[in-house]
C-alpha cells in the first residue's frame, strides 16, 4: 500500500504470512532451482508469487537447496533491498547474514525487539544493541526508509523500484 515491494527468502515462519503482499508486489529469492519448492509447505505460496510477483533462483533448475545455498540467497536478498527488517532471529540465523550484507551495502537494518528470555529474539536484540533501528510497526519502518540512503553506490537503474525485506 505504500509503494514498496516485499523481498524475502520464502522460508518457514514469517514468509508464509506474507500473503497480503501478493497484490502489492513481492519477490521471493529461493535457495534451490526454480522448479523446487522449499520448504514444501510454501509450495502454494510460491505458485501464487509466480502468478503475481517474481521468483529468483541463482541455482540451475532441479538443484536441491543445501546449507551453502542459503547465504548466497541471503546476499541476493540484501542486494535487492533498501531496508532489512528482522522480526525473529536466534543468535546464529540466516536473517543475521542478510542483515550484515545489507548493512555492508549501506541499506537500513531494522529489528523488532523481543524478550531477553526468548532465544528466538537474541539475534534481533543483538542487532539493536549494535545499532539497528528498533521498529515495532509499519509506521516505524516507513519512517526509517524515508531517511536518505547511506550507500555510496549509484541507485539501480529501475525507475520507481523500491524494495523492503521482511523476515
Amino acid at each position: 500500500q505504500n509503494g514498496y515491494v516485499i523481498v524475502s527468502g520464502l522460508a518457514r515462519g514469517i514468509d508464509g504470512a506474507r500473503k497480503g503482499a501478493l497484490n502489492g508486489g513481492t519477490i521471493a529469492v529461493i535457495a534451490g532451482g526454480i522448479d523446487n519448492y522449499y520448504p514444501p509447505e510454501n509450495e502454494k505460496l510460491q505458485h501464487a508469487i509466480e502468478e503475481s510477483g517474481l521468483i529468483i533462483a541463482e541455482m540451475p533448475p532441479t538443484t536441491q537447496p543445501t546449507p551453502h545455498h542459503f547465504p548466497i540467497r541471503n546476499r541476493i536478498i540484501a542486494g535487492l533491498s533498501l531496508g532489512v527488517v528482522v522480526i525473529e532471529a536466534a543468535a546464529r540465523s540466516g536473517s543475521l547474514i542478510t542483515a550484515r550484507e545489507a548493512s555492508e551495502r549501506g541499506s537500513e537494518v531494522m529489528a523488532i525487539p523481543g524478550s531477553p528470555l526468548d532465544p528466538r529474539a537474541e539475534g534481533c536484540n543483538n542487532l539493536i544493541r549494535e545499532g539497528a533501528t528498533l521498529v515495532t510497526n509499519t509506521a516505524d519502518i516507513l519512517e526509517c526508509l524515508s531517511r536518505p540512503l547511506k550507500a555510496t553506490l549509484p541507485p539501480p537503474n529501475f525507475p520507481g523500484f523500491t524494495s523492503i525485506l521482511i523476515f
